[in-house]
């Protein structure tokens, strides 16, 4: 079933692992949940030999145990969940995960922008249906956050931070209250969470300043802080799990050879520590350098090599591939990455050669172009 989806969700793509472990799955569950919190952990974290079990769960989110642990326990409780971090830090990922393995189902989201109202975490009415027959429960449209409330099961809310204060508002009471009152209807007028029900909510720490939550809203949520991976090893882990997988859903055959990979590493660690010392925004490429972008960068170059290459991917590539998805400002990004090439790129390049010293021309040719 999963072939047949661009982007499956994990509920979907896991599907074997969660049927697996809700069959040895015998620990303590709360309310309806297909998962205990263990195994839970267990399928988010990846098995161990000691957690004896008869096949391996690979890890599929990379992060500190505490956090992992810490979101669950508070689904577990009357609280929502928000999980707030810079950009690439697998919020919406663990957020998805944590949904697919409490209730297989984490498909009830909300996406917060300026134009989310709050008819798309309450309900709306089918116009057609109101005209023919009047407003009823039949002629309601239930949002994704209602519908998770009558089945009992998780709802999300992606960008917390993006929608208005209006719409931030109208989940105080559905956190507090747990119900929607229908005022437009006179029986069968309030729905009443069931339980089970609860809000995974993320934000992004940039975003401080756009719309603040109040402090009313922020009492109903517990806090889970999501860092920049920074450890080396961690982040390749992360960048080679998603590569993989991508390599998979395009049906494509090609080694990432693991200079390669360490190159692109150390590219970004080079420019975090240059963005951090950096004086001025002019003086910081635009992009946050998250692990999300590396991929991205990544699976620009393998589809690059893929289709337009020999099929091999090389250091050339990889430098444009990285110019081009980092230089998003002109003159001031551009400035920024040939200063980069210049300062540090080329003395390795000169030193070590090989894959730097090729990374070194493609870069350069890329920031020509694009000059």
């Amino acid at each position: 079933m999963s072939d047949d989806m661009l982007r499956a969700p994990a509920e979907v793509k896991y599907a074997d692992e969660l049927d697996y472990l809700e069959s040895v799955d015998d620990n303590p569950k709360p309310f309806s949940w297909r998962l205990s919190p263990k195994m839970i952990r267990l399928f988010v974290l990846g098995s161990e030999r000691a957690d004896g079990l008869d096949r391996e769960i690979p890890q599929k989110w990379f992060g500190d145990r505490s956090f992992v642990e810490r979101s669950i326990v508070t689904l577990a409780s009357d609280r929502g969940l928000l999980l707030i971090g810079d950009p690439g830090t697998g919020k919406s990922w663990l957020a998805e995960l944590l949904a697919a393995a409490i209730c297989r189902n984490s498909t009830l989201v909300v996406q917060g922008t300026a134009g989310t109202t709050e008819d798309h975490i309450k309900y709306s009415w089918n116009v057609s249906m109101v005209i023919a027959k009047g407003q009823s429960r039949q002629s309601m449209i239930p949002s994704p956050i209602m519908t998770a409330m009558e089945r009992g099961v998780i709802g999300r809310f992606e960008e917390l931070t993006r929608s208005t204060s209006d719409v931030q508002d109208a989940l105080i009471s559905i956190l507090s209250e747990k119900y929607v009152s229908i005022p437009e209807l006179e029986d069968d007028n309030i729905v009443f969470a069931q339980p089970g029900f609860s809000i995974i909510a993320t934000a992004n720490s940039r975003d401080r300043g756009v719309n603040d939550l109040s402090s009313a809203l922020k009492r109903r949520f517990n806090f889970v802080r999501i860092p920049v991976v920074t450890n080396k090893n961690s982040e390749a882990e992360i960048v080679r799990f998603r590569t993989e997988e991508l390599l998979r859903r395009h049906r494509i055959e090609l080694d990432l050879p693991p200079t390669l990979l360490d190159i692109l590493l150390q590219s970004f660690a080079d420019l975090r520590s240059a963005s951090a010392s950096a004086t001025s925004d002019d003086e910081r490429l635009e992009s946050a350098l998250s692990t999300a972008e590396q991929i991205g960068v990544l699976e620009d170059a393998i589809l690059h090599s893929h289709f337009f290459g020999d099929r091999v991917l090389r250091a050339q590539t990889l430098a444009g591939s990285l110019v081009g998805s980092l230089a998003r400002r002109s003159p001031e990004d551009l400035a920024i990455l040939n200063k980069y090439w210049h300062g540090v790129v080329e003395p390795r390049g000169k030193k070590d050669g090989g894959p730097w010293q090729e990374f070194l021309e493609g870069g350069r040719d890329a920031i020509a172009t694009l000059s």
